[in-house]
């Protein structure tokens, strides 16, 4: 591949030799039409001679190539600025601020036009992050940008290059850690922010970063102890107060948050993230009138509050008012809304307008919310492939029969694994009824341990599992099988058995026999097209980002049926399959079959699961608290015409005759 040097174009801008800027990059061009940096160089140089349309056109191709770079966004602000355009130039820097906020040029547009509309709140923030910005070092800001853009290669190496200079600037090891944590590497990423804190141990937004990492990796109890150390040193600030409430909501403590979340809005009862917290917290516990309560409370202070709509969306219950629909409508008018707000908006009204047989406006909701998301994801069909191949071609039959049996002996854990909405967490709840047996969380522990396996020296390389695991010995297998028990004893109380409910562990399911040879493995399994398109319809936390895209998601249906294919010929009889449509035929069967797997006795609480008294943390959490119902099957039918993408995807293999019929014809 041809190297293209933009060195000489970049210094020619910054001596206003527009012209000439403009030749070395026409000559680039010519080599690769695509290059990126030629491209958003070309569309500033091209704004600084006042041709605008070429402008927008060089624009234009790099958000084709680069549609997540902020930069290009800031140069369309700057465009739309120059002519003239303020409304989409303010829409332009938000966007460019939302993907990379090391942008001091568009915190400064976005100050003056806040300052002048007198958005104090939204002014302050703007000037807090460009005074940030402005008065850091050159490098730094460089860094910033270019690891916002997922340069993280280049970012890593020119971090080492400005700590080997200055090794204690705690910026410098606190954008390390970034890298670090973006790339899975939460030990570096653990010792580098322990590391920044003792040099700046006042420095209170590293103190919580450092709590964050220490709460991606679990160790819950050193996480308190960060956030105690933030509201004692800075008593006064709400949002550390509300953090000390997150983390106790997080160690099962619902009740204690809703407290701490109410002494907050005693002093600010107008904080809108506060009540859409504690609206999180009630709905935990099933408190969902209290919830809605909450989460309209918050949207009335703060009607561009995209989250307290969407969170009354997600309770999957609630029906929206004509008033309620109007007002998100409106929202999405707004030129100085955030991408985050609209995503949360969309994914609301499509809801709503479901709810009243508006389909057409509904999908025109899903598919603008998920494209958003989808814009802002790094997910490749192509790389999901791949990975899921590796475990295919190392973990096959003589694998197994090379390793034998071994690990760690325990029975207690029970991973209830797949694609999500496919029912997990209607299964776990059923197992949780269960006098023998704790419901957990989804536990990233199996993730955590496949990533360390990765062996990577440098970051961003791909790294060497699955392969790695052939080198596991009898002992370090012992090891993993006990870390894992004893890093997810927080989660569990007094019962024998536990549940894991990670849907992605069907990716691990070779590490977890070989650590841990006798745990029981539930396979959540859904119609493809009730699955899929219930994916497509949910905006998920975290993660997840096969769903942002309706080729996407059936695509990754069929590769973790390729995949859980392929566990069921080299491991026979590990895995057993529940099928949500049999659990809603018939309940009592599918309950005997899976305590018959999981050896223990039958217990009539199982049946009657929706009275169990427990947090549930996911999407699911009101759905399951109701008797089983088939209101959630063929919920894509009146969407069939917008679903071809999703058969693209699935293939025809897996999908019903009549059903494929049905969207082609539709």
């Amino acid at each position: 591949m041809t190297q293209i040097d933009t060195s000489k174009a970049a210094d020619a801008i910054k001596r206003g030799d527009n012209i000439e800027a403009m030749r070395l990059l026409k000559s680039n061009l010519k080599k690769d039409q695509n290059h990126i940096d030629s491209l958003y160089l070309a569309a500033v140089s091209s704004r600084y001679l006042k041709n605008y349309d070429d402008s927008k056109k060089y624009i234009e191709s790099l958000l084709t190539n680069a549609p997540d770079m902020g930069r290009a966004y800031q140069e369309l602000g700057h465009l739309n600025r120059d002519s003239g355009n303020e409304e989409d130039s303010i829409k332009h820097y938000r966007q460019a601020c939302e993907l990379n906020p090391a942008l001091p040029s568009s915190w400064k547009a976005l100050y003056s036009y806040f300052k002048k509309n007198e958005n104090k709140p939204a002014a302050d923030h703007a000037y807090m992050q460009m005074n940030t910005l402005e008065t850091m070092p050159n490098t730094l800001l460089f860094i910033s940008q270019i690891l916002n853009e997922g340069k993280l290669g280049i970012a890593e190496e020119k971090c080492r290059e400005f700590l080997k200079q200055y090794p204690t600037n705690t910026y410098a090891m606190s954008l390390l850690s970034d890298i670090a944590d973006r790339l899975g590497y939460f030990d570096d990423a653990e010792f580098l922010l322990e590391s920044a804190v003792k040099l700046s141990p006042s420095d209170g937004e590293l103190r919580m970063k450092y709590a964050m990492i220490l709460r991606k990796k679990q160790k819950f109890a050193k996480t308190m102890e960060q956030v105690n150390i933030l509201c004692e040193k800075f008593p006064e600030n709400l949002s550390y107060q509300a953090q000390k409430a997150s983390e106790i909501m997080q160690n099962g403590d619902h009740k204690g948050a809703i407290d701490l979340f109410d002494d907050i809005l005693k002093k600010n009862p107008y904080n809108f993230s506060i009540l859409t917290s504690k609206g999180h917290a009630q709905k935990t516990l099933g408190e969902s009138d209290r919830a809605i309560n909450s989460y309209q409370t918050a949207y009335q202070v703060k009607q561009d509050h995209g989250e307290a709509f969407f969170s009354l969306a997600n309770l999957k219950t609630y029906e929206f008012s004509k008033n309620e629909l109007n007002i998100m409508r409106e929202q999405l008018q707004r030129v100085d809304l955030t991408m985050r707000d609209k995503a949360y908006f969309h994914f609301a009204l499509a809801q709503g307008c479901e709810a009243v047989g508006e389909y057409d406006e509904a999908f025109f909701h899903l598919d603008s919310g998920n494209k958003i998301k989808n814009k802002q994801s790094k997910y490749s069909i192509e790389r999901m492939d791949k990975e899921l191949q590796a475990q295919i071609d190392v973990c096959d039959e003589l694998f197994f029969e090379k390793h034998g049996q071994g690990g760690h002996e325990t029975k207690d854990p029970i991973f209830i694994l797949g694609l999500p909405r496919a029912g997990s967490t209607l299964i776990e709840q059923i197992l949780a009824s269960h006098s023998m047996i704790d419901g957990t969380l989804e536990l990233p522990n199996i993730l955590s341990m496949a990533q360390s396996l990765r062996g990577d020296d440098i970051y961003g390389k791909e790294g060497n599992y699955p392969k790695s695991m052939e080198n596991l010995s009898l002992e370090k297998r012992i090891e993993m099988g006990e870390k894992f028990i004893s890093d997810t004893s927080m989660h569990r109380n007094e019962a024998p058995r536990f549940t894991d409910k990670m849907p992605n562990n069907f990716r691990h399911i070779g590490l977890i026999h070989l650590i841990m040879p006798n745990a029981k493995i539930i396979d959540a399994r859904r119609y493809p097209l009730d699955c899929c398109f219930s994916m497509f319809k949910q905006l998920f936390a975290q993660g997840q980002e096969f769903t942002y895209g309706l080729t996407e998601a059936g695509s990754y249906y069929k590769s973790y049926i390729k995949l859980m294919n392929h566990w069921d010929q080299v491991l026979p009889n590990k895995i057993l399959r529940v099928n949500n449509e049999d659990i809603i035929d018939d309940l009592e069967g599918q309950v005997v079959k899976m305590l018959n797997f999981l050896e223990l006795p039958f217990e009539e609480s199982c049946i009657t699961f929706y009275e169990t008294d427990r947090s549930v943390r996911t999407a699911s959490s009101e759905q399951v608290r109701k008797p089983i119902n088939k209101a959630g099957m063929d919920r894509w039918k009146p969407y069939a015409k917008y679903l071809g993408p999703l058969l693209d995807g699935l293939g025809t293999e897996l999908v019903k005759p009549e059903d494929i019929e049905l969207i082609k014809s539709s």
